[in-house]
């Protein structure tokens, strides 16, 4: 049997943790299965964000660090919260990643969000995962063949109805273990597995519900952005 064609993944998000908390199953089972996973985050200036203000060095870091162990690559822009908008500038930023990396596969948020930072982010990487070519003038770059939509819970994402769905159920611990140290190092707090970060706990129950419309025991769902003819029999 032919081994499958390695991959790469990209997946956005505006926060340091937009990706951990959406779809952290999803790419796990894809490092673990071998393909290139790598994690964007457009933020990377922490200064005005009370919880980091003085660490954000050290949470990219942290960041990266919990990434690699897992076989994940990490990236990060300039921007800042509140700072960043969809305009030439933050376009030709994504842009520039996603020539860089030629993702087969890419990830962004859902464009409709509480906060005006993940609808900000999901506007610029939209354009940017689609226009890339035209952005920078460069025929050459290579945009990904399929895009998804995630979304950030249900105190952010607003109107998300997912097309598809990935049983995590097999690496559901080390998501959990992933968001939880992450988690805990921004709160300054040793992580403990059996004290469950409210993040944790909002994470599991969308995933056991996303798992109960799929018949899974936890899952994570996504809206897939191209719609594809399929041969049922």
């Amino acid at each position: 049997m032919a081994t499958p064609a390695r991959k790469t993944l990209l997946a956005v998000g505006a926060h340091y943790d937009d990706c951990v908390f959406g779809i952290p199953g999803i790419l796990l089972q894809a490092a673990r299965r071998n393909h290139r996973v790598v994690v964007l985050s457009l933020i990377g200036d922490y200064r005005n964000w009370p919880p980091a203000r003085n660490r954000g060095d050290e949470l990219k870091e942290f960041c990266t660090t919990l990434a690699h162990y897992h076989g994940i690559e990490t990236r990060f822009l300039d921007f800042a919260s509140g700072r960043f908008h969809l305009n030439e500038e933050s376009k030709r930023a994504v842009a520039q990643i996603v020539a860089e990396v030629r993702p087969d596969i890419a990830f962004t948020l859902w464009h409709r969000d509480r906060h005006p930072d993940h609808e900000a982010a999901a506007g610029i990487v939209q354009a940017a995962l689609r226009l890339a070519p035209r952005i920078l003038d460069d025929d050459s770059v290579k945009v990904p063949g399929q895009v998804f939509a995630y979304d950030n819970g249900p105190g952010h994402t607003i109107g998300f109805e997912p097309n598809t769905f990935v049983d995590v159920t097999d690496v559901w611990t080390s998501a959990t273990e992933w968001l939880g140290q992450l988690m805990a190092f921004v709160r300054q707090k040793p992580y403990d597995e059996t004290a469950l970060d409210p993040a944790v706990t909002a994470k599991a129950t969308l995933a056991r519900y996303r798992g109960a419309a799929c018949g899974a025991t936890y899952a994570e769902a996504v809206w897939a952005m191209q719609t594809r003819a399929t041969t049922i029999f």
